[in-house]
């Protein structure tokens, strides 16, 4: 039995202004992390840029979703030239979707967060994989390899 998401949303995305991804007609990835412009977000997000062709070659657009706001976006797209458009979810309407808005901790203090997470979807929202509590190191090759199986 898969697990299917309602994409009938409107987003804001970098560059393109808005998108509601249940009008794509091709599956695609989202990779859903926590910041711009720290260490482990940076890497993934770069990683993902990098290999943006591979995954363009099997007809897969990739984006990324984050809480913040579009001007924090514009400058982590410039700051490391990534490629690949990016989703500001500030209302955290579609990291709830996913089930990624979750509880976390850091030095003894709780506060509601991104996990860190990817999913390769169909544009009718059925998930055809997903990927959580991800570690970054290798995590852009493992799914590449995935959409491609």
């Amino acid at each position: 039995m898969s697990t299917s998401v309602n994409l009938d949303l409107d987003l804001a995305i970098t560059p393109e202004g808005t998108i509601n991804l249940s009008s794509l007609e091709a599956p695609f990835v989202l990779f859903f992390y926590p910041k711009d412009n720290t260490p482990g977000c940076t890497t993934e997000a770069i990683g993902f840029s990098e290999a943006l062709d591979q995954f363009a070659a099997q007809g897969i657009k990739v984006f990324g979703v984050s809480k913040d706001p579009m001007k924090s976006h514009d400058k982590f797209v410039s700051k490391h030239a990534l490629t690949m458009p990016l989703i500001s979810d500030e209302t955290t309407d579609l990291c709830e979707r996913f089930g990624v808005w979750k509880e976390k901790s850091m030095y003894g203090k709780t506060y509601m967060g991104i996990e860190r997470s990817t999913f390769f979807v169909r544009p009718d929202g059925e998930i055809l994989h997903e990927w959580r509590k991800v570690k970054v190191p290798g995590h852009v090759e493992a799914v590449l390899e995935a959409v491609t199986a």
